[in-house]
């Protein structure tokens, strides 16, 4: 195993010197929160790919995969549709805004007043995300290490807050970039391959197991309808997800980079499924379906590459929990700190104090990531955190957001309606029917809208003058606060 720990132990330190790098690349809130906003299409599609593909799409995916063979390709599968969804029909819109955080979209749209309650809301999803992110960490240390539990999670999270609060999103992106390319090695041209070698090839894994193993719905309609509910919608309003949009050098860059990484995504969930299906070849009794990915690498991958899969593994993890950590740092400062202190808004980049940004936003990083470990070393039910994560986030903040882009009837009335009480729907029927119920996100949902639509007819039409200022930023308009970040970028660095 002293290969094995060395490629991980390189790899980790290697994280570390990237958020030593990014500290002193981010010298504006601009280029600290959303990397100058100046990426290329190559290090956009690869760091969107790998904020998407965390710790529950390899982990968790590969274990679908045991359970309920090629449809548990399902869950990945979805994620990969709502990214391209969003790349496709949204992102060049939301990139042309130039803010920050989705609440600063909704109070741009509606003329304010909705930022503080939806910003409530999506510090509590990415909070969440976060913490079941860095749960995760345990996983893979005690495969690794033998490292017990608690001190796993302060490890891998330490690593992922020192560099993130470094650097900021420039240290996030190189990182993940890294990440991208060892998960790339690590899954798709190592793990699969040899995964279905040693299960015998497709043919003795059909000969083996039932026929449903290789049913594309063999996971249930409700399942699936479920996972688009939750995955492909939350894709499409996630602050994490919208972060990495505001990097994009242009709206061309956001909708095909962004693509690509949609593509990528439906690629890695056929693989995970694979996996977890030649898995269940090998090793039909597991005592748990997501033990099957540590099973395989532990016992069948050769010296160094194991090293490599687990590193693969791991910066699956790092990839979306940094991508939470500073979601949920950007969302506590900007959409709740700074309104409760009475700014409205932002500072412009002009400000003759930018690093006083700066030092804030990493003020708050370090506080969230210290909050995001104690959780996690407290909570146990990652499945349930993640699933009360992603029904707050669809149930309150779906439809005002999609409201917001596509019907310019509805009010700021109407989607605080649609945040309380889809909000508050969801969190009574969660109480009622169960967290893992289905039914929670399917009624909330629909109340949220009712209540949208309803209270904004009802109400006064948004003011013109309004809606006159959102579309000028729709096309790309009216941000002149924010022009800096692109005519300051240095061409040559860090955009391709």
């Amino acid at each position: 195993m002293a290969v094995d720990y060395t490629v991980i132990v390189v790899y980790l330190a290697g994280m570390l010197a990237m958020g030593w790098w990014g500290m002193r690349r981010a010298k504006s809130k601009s280029e600290f929160l959303v990397a100058g906003r100046r990426l290329g299409p190559m290090m956009y599609s690869g760091t969107m790919a790998a904020i998407v593909l965390g710790g529950a799409s390899t982990i968790g995916g590969v274990g679908l995969g045991y359970q309920y063979g090629l449809s548990g390709a399902w869950m990945v599968f979805t994620i990969g549709l709502g990214l391209l969804a969003l790349s496709v029909f949204f992102s060049a819109r939301i990139a042309r805004l130039k803010v920050y955080t989705v609440s600063e979209m909704l109070d741009l749209r509606y003329g304010g007043r909705a930022g503080v309650i939806s910003g409530v809301v999506m510090w509590a999803y990415t909070l969440m995300l976060a913490v079941t992110s860095t749960i995760a960490y345990a996983t893979i240390f005690d495969v690794l290490f033998d490292m017990p539990r608690t001190v796993a999670i302060i490890l891998g999270g330490a690593i992922v807050v020192a560099y993130s609060t470094l650097g900021g999103m420039w240290s996030i992106t190189l990182t993940d970039m890294v990440q991208f390319v060892v998960k790339t090695i690590g899954v798709l041209l190592l793990l699969l391959p040899i995964a279905v070698i040693k299960a015998g090839g497709f043919s003795e894994m059909k000969a083996k197991l039932p026929t449903e193993y290789f049913d594309p719905l063999g996971i249930g309609g409700e399942t699936i309808f479920t996972y688009v509910l939750i995955y492909t919608f939350g894709m499409l309003i996630g602050q994490d997800i919208w972060q990495r949009v505001f990097t994009a050098r242009s709206d061309k860059v956001a909708r095909i980079g962004g693509t690509v990484a949609g593509t990528y995504c439906l690629v890695y969930a056929v693989a995970g499924a694979v996996i977890g299906t030649a898995a269940k070849v090998m090793y039909p009794k597991l005592p748990s379906a997501d033990a099957a990915f540590a099973t395989i690498v532990k016992d069948e991958l050769p010296i160094g590459v194991r090293g490599l899969v687990l590193a693969a593994a791991l910066a699956a993890v790092m990839s979306t929990s940094s991508g939470a950590l500073i979601a949920c740092a950007t969302v506590a400062n900007n959409d709740i700190w700074s309104r409760l202190k009475g700014v409205v808004g932002s500072k412009s980049e002009s400000s003759d104090e930018p690093h006083d940004e700066v030092k804030g936003n990493r003020v708050f990083i370090l506080i969230m990531g210290v909050a995001v470990i104690c959780i996690a070393i407290a909570l146990n039910n990652v499945v349930e955190a993640l699933t009360v994560a992603y029904n707050l986030l669809v149930g309150g903040l779906l439809v005002p957001i999609l409201g917001g882009l596509l019907w310019k009837r509805g009010t700021v009335a109407g989607a605080l309606a649609a945040v309380t009480v889809g909000g508050l729907s969801v969190i009574g029927l969660m109480w009622g029917y169960g967290i893992l119920a289905n039914e929670p996100v399917y009624y909330g949902l629909l109340l949220s809208l009712a209540a949208y639509v309803i209270v904004s007819l009802a109400t006064k039409p948004t003011d013109a003058a309004v809606l006159a200022t959102w579309r000028e930023r729709l096309a790309g308009r009216g941000a002149d606060a924010e022009t800096d970040a692109v005519t300051d970028a240095e061409p040559a660095t860090a955009t391709q």
